[in-house]
């Protein structure tokens, strides 16, 4: 099983490059991440973007142009429309946000005739954090796509999680479902789903997982915790694998805490597609982009 961000690059590395298509993939800090996934033997990568700047960028910063295909295209909007045609058709295996908007790179994946999102499916998005001195990796979800997921969007949501496990080596992964307390509190919802979601997990009906909520933060990632709070019966207390939050309020205030705080490092991915799609913002490190990267590559069916 895979515990460390960096074995995620080793796995990937393994089953050999996949082909990326990168929307407007112009500016320093995708091209740097893209070309160490170059040089790591993850990616065989395609950069949708104005020709001429990719270029400017490759001599400031003393990168290869060579390891790159080059799709001239200057309007953002039609290098997301390239991008996502050429995973659609097959042509590429991964997509990756380059400078352009989240809002402009999400409508073009959720566009009903590009096809890369299934009618009625749930697009969300995963990350895995590898936090300093904590002993396994956790993946929590939803940190940037759904504000506040329903209860059937949280079902969809906790599946993610748990292919994301298995993804990672983990064939029962022990979910966490967030919520302000480990006690059942009836007028707080993320606390009423919480425990239906466990008594579900429990019944076999969430496939083969270990689920329990509700769940504060510190009960499912601290086993003293657990103790001293007496929770007991719970499988999952104290040993989370995988959380599910409540909202994505929860969920990206723990995702930046995590980094900016805690001095964690992490991968993500968009999930719910017809193949993985990195979304990273500009204010995520070069090896965090290139962990979620290797992430995606670990995902292609």
């Amino acid at each position: 099983m895979i515990t460390h961000l960096s074995q995620i690059l080793e796995e990937a590395r393994k089953r050999g490059p996949r082909r990326m298509a990168v929307a407007y993939g112009q500016d320093a800090h995708t091209i740097q991440a893209v070309y160490e996934a170059y040089k790591e033997g993850l990616v065989q990568p395609t950069l949708y973007g104005e020709k001429k700047v990719i270029l400017e960028v490759c001599a400031q910063e003393g990168i290869d142009p060579t390891a790159f295909n080059i799709v001239d295209e200057k309007s953002d909007i039609e290098c997301v429309k390239l991008a996502v045609s050429a995973v659609s058709s097959g042509l590429c295996e991964v997509l990756m946000k380059g400078l352009v908007s989240t809002d402009k790179y999400m409508r073009g994946i959720l566009n009903k005739e590009a096809g890369l999102f299934p009618q009625g499916g749930v697009l969300s998005h995963v990350s895995v954090v590898e936090l300093p001195d904590y002993p396994r990796l956790i993946i929590f979800s939803d940190a940037a796509v759904i504000p506040a997921p329903d209860f059937k969007q949280k079902t969809k949501i906790l599946g993610y999680l748990k292919n994301t496990a298995n993804i990672l080596g983990n064939e029962c992964p022990r979910i966490a479902c967030i919520a302000p307390s480990e006690q059942l509190l009836p007028s707080v919802v993320s606390s009423t789903d919480g425990a239906i979601l466990a008594k579900m997990g429990g019944r076999g009906q969430l496939g083969n997982v270990i689920v329990d909520g509700p769940l504060s933060l510190d009960v499912s990632m601290y086993p003293e915790v657990a103790i001293e709070k007496k929770v007991k019966g719970s499988d999952v207390a104290g040993q989370a694998d995988c959380l599910l939050f409540p909202n994505i309020e929860s969920a990206n205030v723990f995702f930046k805490s995590a980094t900016h705080f805690g001095g964690a490092q992490l991968a993500a991915m968009v999930v719910g597609t017809k193949v993985p799609c990195v979304l990273t913002s500009r204010g995520d490190t070069t090896l965090t982009k290139l962990y979620s990267i290797g992430l995606a590559c670990l995902a292609v069916k």
